[in-house]
């Protein structure tokens, strides 16, 4: 580690069970994350500032007025340019011994398995349950962890899953089917400041999980009331007929 990456991660460094080989760890990941939007945003920000060394952006939309309330990647005189290529900008702008590279497109199947496969972690932020199932998918498939969050109105949620273990939880144990279940912040509305929280919490669980310290979320579901500003969380295990996950 050169003394210029010493001075910017200092504060980083000095925490206990984070360190020079933790601050190394960061340095060598390669991380997925999925959706540069109200949740993406702050995902791919911290973790580019804590200097998470490869990151590799999935998003499919371009950048809209509307966004702009939350997704604080972006910036007015991007509107029109894919999320992506908006958010790389940023990225690089703020940490420029980092790698971004972008996909303007939607991943499924084999692309996907490809992509996941080749992270050591993968941030999901996307506001589609058909996105979740196939994202949780390749994750099952290529044993690689998740860290999943989901804000609308003013409720947020955010938790784990390792899913490199027999016992693990997956997405789909949580949220068998999508059905009735899928609203739009485009429909439903979204207080802006609510999915930086959640997407606040997503980046530190990457981080204690590719730097290797804390408790990570895994087995809990975090739920925000961010109108009463509290917090609930409640125990998920793992479900033997998960559609996803079981080996039945």
């Amino acid at each position: 580690m050169q003394d210029e990456q010493l001075l910017r991660y200092s504060r980083q460094i000095m925490l206990p069970g984070i360190d020079i080989e933790g601050q190394q760890r960061l340095l060598d990941a390669r991380v997925l994350v999925i959706g540069v939007g109200g949740l993406g945003s702050p995902v791919a920000m911290y973790l580019a500032g804590s200097g998470v060394g490869h990151m590799v952006l999935v998003d499919d939309d371009v950048v809209d007025l509307s966004n702009l309330q939350r997704q604080i990647v972006h910036t007015t005189d991007r509107v029109g340019t894919p999320k992506a290529e908006s958010a790389r900008q940023t990225l690089t702008q703020l940490n420029p011994e980092i790698r971004v590279d972008v996909i303007n497109q939607r991943l499924v199947g084999a692309a996907l398995d490809e992509q996941v496969q080749a992270a050591d972690l993968v941030v999901e932020c996307t506001d589609s349950f058909e996105s979740r199932f196939e994202v949780n998918r390749a994750c099952v498939a290529a044993g690689k962890p998740l860290v999943s969050g989901a804000a609308i109105r003013m409720e947020g949620q955010v938790t784990v899953f390792p899913l490199n273990e027999a016992d693990s939880p997956c997405y789909r144990c949580v949220y068998p089917n999508s059905g009735e279940l899928e609203e739009r912040c485009a429909d439903t509305g979204v207080l802006g400041s609510l999915v930086g929280i959640i997407g606040c919490v997503e980046a530190t669980e990457a981080i204690k999980l590719l730097a290797g310290f804390g408790e990570p979320l895994a087995g809990r579901l975090l739920m925000l009331d961010a109108r009463n500003m509290s917090w609930n969380e409640f125990r998920i295990r793992k479900n033997p007929e998960c559609p996803a996950c079981s080996n039945g």
